[in-house]
């Protein structure tokens, strides 16, 4: 928000108690707030979408099966037959993402996926689930990609510390590529926002015209961020999914 000739483009990103005493007393913030709203809007969306049940479907149930298919050929095609085990976690990941993307481009609401918090939670969540489901399916051997087939063992004690180190480092880079595109796509907005109220109010009729490009740069932003935010759910989505695919292969 623009103050006097200062932006504070971060301000939008603060955690504020909610419902007055009663959210700061449970230390209740807009992030879980909108997390909750972002799930009722995906169920609400499946409900209200396969609820018609129709053989000629409608719009909304149309958006829900294409929505279905698009997930589960994901999962498919990418884990392999197993991957329609792992279907309805990849949807619902896929969609919470997607929809607390699109959630902070609405006025005086919050992007929950914009906190490294958040999206550490998620990477954690599934780099979790691949081990154990790596654990599942190959037992002990899994160990053994932390050797690099045919490297000299004498090598071992140098090449078994990197490999770790580059697996463990998985859901810090996801995390870190969901949370840093979130930011700063709302801070080019929040500036550019800015310039069109300080250009107005300090230059008067002058200042309305010249307000006209980063209006025009806003609207740009605002198109990207839709397309940046489907972008970042689909790559949260398909790595999820080949870390899946290398969890169950031998």
């Amino acid at each position: 928000m623009a103050s006097g000739s200062t932006i504070d483009a971060l301000g939008q990103f603060e955690l504020h108690p909610i419902f007055g005493s009663f959210g700061e007393a449970l230390s209740l913030s807009q992030s879980p707030l909108f997390m909750v709203i972002a799930s009722v809007i995906v169920l609400a969306f499946l409900y209200l979408g396969m609820r018609p049940a129709s053989v000629v479907p409608g719009r909304l149930q149309a958006a829900a099966e294409m929505s279905y298919d698009f997930i589960h050929n994901l999962a498919v095609d990418t884990i392999g037959e197993k991957g329609t085990a792992f279907f309805p976690f990849i949807f619902a990941l896929f969609f919470f993402i997607l929809t607390g993307n699109y959630l902070g481009l609405l006025p005086f609401s919050f992007t929950f996926t914009s906190h490294i918090a958040v999206t550490l939670a998620l990477a954690v969540t599934v780099f979790i689930i691949s081990i154990l489901t790596a654990l599942r399916f190959q037992g002990i051997s899994f160990f053994k990609h932390f050797m690099p087939e045919g490297a000299p063992v004498m090598l071992a004690p140098l090449l078994i510390p990197i490999e770790i180190l580059s697996f463990i480092s998985r859901p810090i880079s996801l995390s870190i590529r969901l949370f840093a595109n979130m930011v700063a796509g709302h801070v080019l907005l929040e500036v550019f926002a800015s310039f069109t109220i300080m250009l107005a109010v300090s230059l008067g009729a002058f200042g309305h015209v010249l307000a006209i490009a980063p209006i025009a740069i806003n609207i740009a932003l605002t198109a990207l961020e839709l397309l940046v935010g489907l972008l970042q759910a689909y790559v949260f989505a398909i790595l999820t999914c080949i870390y899946l695919r290398e969890a169950v292969a031998h």
